[in-house]
């Protein structure tokens, strides 16, 4: 077979039953501790670079045909394996694609990864505004024509970073941004995270390299059947070196990178290409009768958003509770079934269904519907959560911010200073302040109410008061 080349070498490495005279510590799964736990099987796979096996930062061989696979499959001009998630490949393209006090258009809400790299390369943020969902108390994407406006206002700009879909399923067309930012010759960059999936095609949405983009990171772990950490990263474009990309993947990519996130990487690719019509058919039948299951519990309510210009994504199903229940609370209910949701916010839980047509949906549905039971009436203060206009500009480079001192002061004494932390709510991990954002009074209010809701948020220091650092 040669539609998975690393997992079969692999598979025929395993059957020569080899003795382990070298890393990792587990000898193939052989150790006696990793034999009384019962579990060898996956720990065969976990090896070096072995001959036969390839080098992930210097491929030749069967990682090599891997990545080739999968660059057909998505079609790119290029694809790699990712072993430390999307974010070494939010960080690596950013490193790729700018240097210090470059300016760079960047989406808001994007993940705090993103932020992250900028800081590492000392950029100048530009923001882009945003459409925002009230109702479900999130931003959904950029607001497209103020955004291309923007664009037009910064012709130098390095690059043009994007997040679609969102955390909770809504994808934008972007075809037009993303053309106008080309006749400038500025790259786009999209994490697409969530959307690894969307290569199938409907009634899934569009992904990003038919819209265009120069450069694609999708966590492969969140919806394909990937190691948790399993990531691709796709190059399509004419006006970015993809050379200074896998330098900075060699500098940022662990030097032992792991063998069973790899070999479930080129297992996924796999899936996903022979995920065909008649499966996608099956599943959207299974998933619509599910829905309609759920549609006929009282206690519950499926929420999407009315914005026409987004499309759900068919694999995330957002829940809210009708008997006045807050995120977290609708959250332990289901815990108490042993329901496991992927987050909860301030008032809903957002279910990640499986790309798999055989799942058996109307047992599951069992335990939604126990725990649906028990949720009766809750009279508390209820009232959805607004987002605070979080379309301000950071007035300073990341670059000209390391420079500047730091002191921690009470949070409800911050209006007007500048934080210097990214206070991001996790999940979905897309900051609400910014590390040298002006912080308002509109800030503080939200900060303190979802915390209040029971949110966890990074970098907020939880003492008597509420505290933050910021900029002296």
């Amino acid at each position: 077979m040669k539609e998975m080349p690393l997992v079969n070498a692999l598979q025929q490495f395993v059957k020569k039953e080899p003795i382990s005279f070298h890393v990792p510590g587990h000898k193939n799964g052989k150790h006696s501790f990793i034999q009384e736990l019962g579990m060898p099987n996956l720990l065969q796979f976990d090896v070096t670079e072995l001959n036969g096996l390839d080098d992930l930062h210097y491929p030749t061989e069967v990682i090599k045909e891997a990545e080739e696979l999968l660059s057909t499959a998505y079609g790119s001009d290029e694809s790699y394996f990712l072993v430390n998630g999307s974010t070494v490949g939010n960080l690596a393209s950013i490193l790729a694609l700018c240097a210090e006090n470059d300016e760079v258009i960047v989406q808001r809400n994007c993940h705090k990864s993103i932020f992250h790299g900028l800081s590492l390369a000392g950029a100048k943020p530009i923001f882009l505004p945003l459409d925002i969902d009230q109702e479900l108390g999130q931003p959904l994407g950029v607001n497209i024509d103020q955004s291309n406006e923007i664009i037009k206002k910064y012709p130098n700009a390095k690059a043009v970073i994007l997040t679609n879909p969102n955390y909770y399923g809504m994808s934008q067309d972007l075809d037009g941004l993303i053309n106008l930012a080309h006749t400038l010759d500025i790259p786009v960059m999209i994490d697409e995270a969530h959307g690894a999936h969307f290569t199938i095609g409907e009634p899934f949405p569009r992904d990003a390299l038919s819209m265009g983009a120069d450069i694609v990171i999708q966590s492969a772990h969140k919806t394909l059947p990937a190691m948790t950490m399993g990531s691709y990263l796709h190059i399509k474009s004419s006006i970015i070196c993809s050379d200074k990309i896998k330098e900075m993947l060699r500098m940022l990519q662990s030097s032992s990178p792991s063998y069973p996130i790899m070999a479930s990487l080129d297992y996924s690719r796999s899936f996903v290409e022979s995920f065909g019509s008649d499966k996608v058919i099956e599943l959207k039948n299974q998933i619509h009768s599910f829905m309609n299951l759920i549609h006929e519990l009282p206690a519950l309510q499926i929420v999407e958003t009315k914005n026409l210009l987004y499309k759900q994504d068919l694999l995330k199903l957002i829940l809210k509770s009708t008997e006045g229940h807050t995120g977290k609370q609708l959250q332990a209910v289901f815990e108490e079934e042993d329901i496991y949701v992927e987050l909860s916010d301030w008032a809903h839980v957002l279910l990640i269904l499986p790309l798999d047509e055989k799942w058996k949906f109307e047992e599951h549905f069992k335990r939604i519907k126990n725990a649906s039971e028990r949720l009766t009436r809750i009279d508390q203060k209820y009232y959805p959560t607004s987002v605070p206009n979080i379309n301000s500009a950071v007035s300073h480079s990341y670059a000209s911010l390391k420079r500047m001192k730091k002191t921690v002061i009470n949070l409800i004494e911050a209006t007007g200073k500048i934080s210097a932390e990214n206070i991001v709510p996790y999940p979905p991990g897309v900051p609400v302040l910014l590390q040298g954002e002006t912080i308002t009074k509109e800030h503080i209010e939200y900060i303190v109410e979802i915390h209040q809701y029971g949110l966890t948020i990074h970098n907020l220091i939880e003492k008597e008061e509420l505290q933050i650092e910021v900029y002296i």
